[in-house]
């Protein structure tokens, strides 16, 4: 990842917090077919040193044999993003010299992925996962509310995907790289726009 000085992120609990807050990730890996893109879940355990990404697919995903095979894994989280338009720059009046960007908010994993076929494990991952997204609604849906005999089936047409993280990275690109003026400009900008309320903090926070 391109991964300008300003912009890097290495502080663990920081990833780790991103992950949890947007769990549903693109995960890529390279197999005969060459390279398969899927967005899928994860929940994040604090396993090993770096954590460990636990997720489960259908069995008829392709991704499933170069998951089998221990193929390397890439796995990316993405945070608050939001366009952002030179109009919003002081300076934009006092040189020209701007142009428009993105921000954004990115957290890449890498590691080997060890495939579990075991009903026991799928079906603690898939209540784990179930109750992180369901814990802040008024009557929280159970995976226990639905009909045994269809959580069994629907178990037996998935696969575990346990993945301990051998490399975590995070861009926060949120403007770091102008100047106060232009960092407040942006930050009225999508206030006043109602683009991106956690971006607009995001930019006040980080200078």
């Amino acid at each position: 990842m391109y991964q300008p000085s300003a912009f890097r992120e290495e502080r663990l609990e920081i990833l780790h917090a991103l992950i949890r807050a947007h769990p549903l990730a693109t995960l890529i890996t390279a197999g005969t077919g060459g390279l398969i893109a899927n967005l899928v879940p994860f929940t994040l355990a604090d396993a090993g040193d770096k954590g460990t990404l636990r997720a489960h697919i259908a069995k008829a995903n392709d991704q499933a044999e170069p998951l089998k095979a221990g193929a390397e894994t890439l796995v990316v989280f993405h945070g608050p993003e939001a366009y952002i338009t030179p109009s919003w720059y002081p300076s934009r009046k006092e040189h020209g010299r701007v142009v428009p960007t993105w921000n954004y908010v990115v957290v890449q994993v890498r590691g080997t992925p060890h495939v579990i076929d075991d009903p026991a494990w799928l079906r603690a991952q898939i209540v784990d996962l179930t109750s992180r997204l369901e814990n802040q609604r008024p009557e929280p849906w159970k995976v226990s509310d639905a009909p045994q005999p269809f959580i069994e089936s629907q178990l037996n047409e998935i696969i575990g995907i346990e993945l301990p993280i051998v490399s975590i990275e995070g861009k926060w690109k949120v403007s770091q790289n102008r100047s106060a003026a232009d960092r407040q400009g942006v930050y009225e900008g999508l206030q006043a726009e109602g683009i991106s309320e956690r971006m607009a903090k995001l930019v006040a926070e980080r200078k």
